[in-house]
């Protein structure tokens, strides 16, 4: 059975100061909140509509002095899956 692979919808890359990455991660919290995302630059554009149960990953990887924040939303349009639950997840900002 061959896998199927992954369509890339949009991928974007800059380098950003802390304040805009905070106003990044307020609009995607918005986003979820309302069930449409629509992310945009100038070669690419898609809306999202998260809804349901969404998965939320979270992983930092990292090498020498550079630091890596993973943080991915995961959901199945038109389809509610099972809760994998691996306990509550705390993040703050100490």
């Amino acid at each position: 059975m061959a896998m199927e692979s992954k369509q890339l919808f949009f991928e974007h890359e800059s380098l950003q100061d802390r304040k805009s990455i905070k106003a990044y991660l307020k609009a995607i919290t918005d986003g979820v909140s309302k069930g449409v995302l629509s992310l945009t630059d100038n070669v690419n554009q898609t809306t999202l509509n998260p809804d349901g149960l969404i998965r939320l990953n979270v992983e930092v990887v990292g090498e020498r002095n550079r630091r890596q924040l993973q943080i991915v939303l995961d959901w199945k349009e038109d389809d509610e899956e099972a809760r994998d639950d691996s306990g509550a997840l705390v993040i703050s900002a100490d």
